[in-house]
């Protein structure tokens, strides 16, 4: 039997101020005397800007925080993965302590001052290293229980998610949550890869795009994550790996990585539907870093043609459009 929200669809609400940070396709009706008028967002806009650059040119780093707050950590130049770490505050880089192993194609989640890496490739190895930082020092914390590199992250600190990668039987599926303590296995993707990107939180996590090799297939399929078990969600317009990622399972961005061949090209989720935005990395590359939320994201590092120290902020808006009836 038919519900009642199902044969007369959602009620658009009734506001007396336009929301604050509105999401495509979103719809509301204005009650506020003179400006009574049912609104909606009909799509997303943005830009990218140079900010400033890292100290150290590199790719294949873990990364979290915020576009003022951004923190980036560990890489490559080989030969054995990088220990350096870095801090963005909104317009320059600084040095941070370094972690404790050195690793490249590695994963991060949680904040400047509490952030969380883990998994990579140390020394030629695949490692399931986890590291905590406080905002000084990095603390080494319980491994993951799948050494696996090329993985992606979300969440924060004390509740991350680690998922799919390379582990020691190839490309894998499994993801793990983390407590701040120790991992335990979580629900699994429906697709093995690596190179993919990761939004959101331990609840409601978001796994996209990505490859698996051999041989290479390059994906534009969409994941989501309630806390147990992943389902499908909107395709990307360009499949793509090894690129730069941000924001919330129903807000996210992707941006860079490799088509095939380096592009700047940039998506924005919804919760369903990806939509290309009509700004694009000023430095097209692959293996680059992301950090922030889907209107105020940070790029940053990578490859294209050489390893790069470029950082770029986006800055996102909506173009939001008035409804008349006759």
């Amino acid at each position: 039997m038919s519900t009642f929200k199902e044969i007369r669809g959602t009620l658009i609400k009734s506001v007396s101020s336009d929301p604050a940070n509105p999401v495509l396709g979103e719809m509301w009706y204005n009650s506020t005397p003179g400006s009574q008028a049912l609104k909606g967002v009909v799509s997303l806009t943005g830009q990218w800007a140079s900010g400033g650059n890292l100290n150290l040119a590199r790719r294949s780093m873990g990364s979290a925080g915020t576009q003022t707050a951004g923190l980036g950590f560990g890489g490559t130049p080989p030969p054995n993965g990088q220990v350096n770490s870095e801090e963005y505050n909104g317009s320059s880089w600084s040095e941070g302590n370094n972690l404790g192993t050195g690793r490249t194609t590695l994963a991060g989640a949680g904040t400047q001052t509490a952030g969380l890496g883990f998994g990579g490739e140390a020394t030629g190895s695949k490692t399931g290293a986890t590291e905590e930082y406080d905002g000084t020092s990095w603390t080494e914390q319980n491994d993951l229980s799948t050494t696996r590199t090329a993985l992606a992250g979300a969440g924060t600190q004390t509740a991350g998610l680690a998922f799919a990668g390379v582990g020691p039987g190839g490309d894998t599926n499994a993801t793990e949550e983390y407590n701040g303590t120790s991992w335990t296995a979580g629900g699994n993707l429906a697709t093995a890869k690596r190179g993919l990107g990761g939004a959101g939180t331990q609840t409601a996590g978001l796994a996209f795009g990505g490859a698996s090799y051999p041989p290479l297939t390059v994906y534009n399929t969409t994941e989501e994550y309630d806390g147990a078990a992943w389902t499908a969600g909107g395709t990307m317009g360009t499949a793509r790996y090894n690129f730069g990622s941000a924001g919330l399972q129903t807000a996210a961005i992707g941006f860079g990585g490799y088509a095939p061949g380096n592009t700047g090209a940039t998506e924005l989720y919804d919760g369903s539907s990806w939509t290309t935005s009509s700004a694009s990395l000023a430095t097209p590359r692959r293996q680059l870093s992301g950090a922030g939320t889907q209107t105020s994201a940070l790029a940053f590092g990578g490859y294209g043609p050489v390893d790069s120290a470029a950082t770029e902020e986006f800055t996102g808006g909506v173009i939001t459009k008035t409804f008349t009836t006759s």
